[in-house]
């Protein structure tokens, strides 16, 4: 247990750039004040003494606003930042090398007894505020976005946001390559990152493309069917009035 907690201890250089040695770590961060005692509770729960370790587990969560149950199973260098309102179910599992943002709950949708919280593989991350509910299983390397509320399981490096949350991002090797990179530069946090793309914009640009798409063949079927003599009666389509649209050069678009 003890070499846990080290683990847990020096883990805190490698993903906050605020941490300035281990003295301050051990005296100024809840997150892993929180993890200590609940290395502790969850030894006690298991030898029996449940009411003890959840005596000691309210202790924590009085101190550090962090509430993890001492029946949680977490593995080896577990990370949370900042802290505040994250919430740990009794029978959630947390494998290894994962991290946690404030607000994250890990949470139940059963009042049914058995397994009713999620289970994290390892390298997981969870942005600031997501919600994780039921005895679903978020896979290896996955990364939950911020305020994203999770029912559904997770493929292994996938990228997930919204309400309820879908996949933004698979990952290929390109996309390793730069969760390599971005982990060397000491940021993968809140499973979001600039770049990553609107999904709300991505679906009404595949919607445009579409229009545009069945617009182009519309065309085509009118010209053949004027050669062959048709006629047609259409009211012209009202034209596309935009200041910001006028601005836009057609070659460009066209390059694009």
């Amino acid at each position: 247990m003890f070499s846990r907690i080290k683990e847990d201890i020096s883990v805190v250089f490698d993903r906050d750039p605020s941490a300035r040695n281990t003295f301050e770590i051990i005296t100024t961060y809840p997150g892993v004040h929180a993890i200590i005692m609940h290395r502790f509770s969850h030894a006690l729960s298991r030898h029996g003494l449940k009411w003890l370790a959840r005596f000691l587990s309210n202790i924590a969560r009085l101190f550090t606003g962090i509430e993890i149950h001492p029946g949680a199973v977490i593995g080896r260098r577990f990370f949370i930042d900042h802290g505040m309102g994250i919430v740990i179910g009794e029978t959630a599992e947390i494998g290894d090398d994962c991290s946690l943002y404030h607000g994250v709950t890990l949470g139940g949708t059963s009042w049914s007894p058995g397994k009713r919280h999620p289970t994290l593989g390892n390298n997981v991350v969870v942005g600031a505020g997501a919600k994780i509910l039921g005895p679903i299983m978020i896979n290896d390397g996955a990364r939950i976005g911020s305020n994203a509320v999770v029912v559904k399981e997770v493929p292994a490096n996938t990228t997930v946001v919204g309400v309820p949350a879908h996949a933004v991002i698979k990952s290929d090797i390109n996309q390793k390559n730069r969760q390599k990179i971005a982990r060397k530069m000491g940021f993968d946090a809140y499973g979001a990152t600039q770049d990553m793309p609107d999904p709300v914009a991505n679906t009404v640009n595949r919607m445009l493309d579409h229009i545009h798409k069945m617009d182009e063949r519309m065309d085509k079927m009118c010209i053949q069917m004027k050669h062959l003599g048709g006629e047609f009666d259409f009211e012209p389509l009202p034209e596309l009035k935009n200041a910001e649209l006028s601005d836009i050069n057609p070659e460009e678009t066209e390059e694009e």
